[in-house]
């Protein structure tokens, strides 16, 4: 049986990335033991709020 998640995720955001994103995701991924998943998502909840307030500004 599969293991339940509280809050399951079903939405799937591709991107592209240059080799040298790429080599720079692994290395943090490698260095803090964590996910290219984990670090996108830590990525985008910092950036948001800040576009949110840029973006009230103007």
């Amino acid at each position: 049986m599969g293991k339940y998640k509280e809050e399951p995720k079903y939405n799937v955001v591709s991107i592209r990335v240059s080799d040298e994103e790429k080599a720079y995701l692994d290395e943090l991924t490698r260095r803090d033991r964590t996910t290219i998943t984990k670090l996108m998502r830590e990525a985008m909840r910092s950036y948001i709020p800040q576009l949110l307030n840029l973006q009230e500004q103007r």
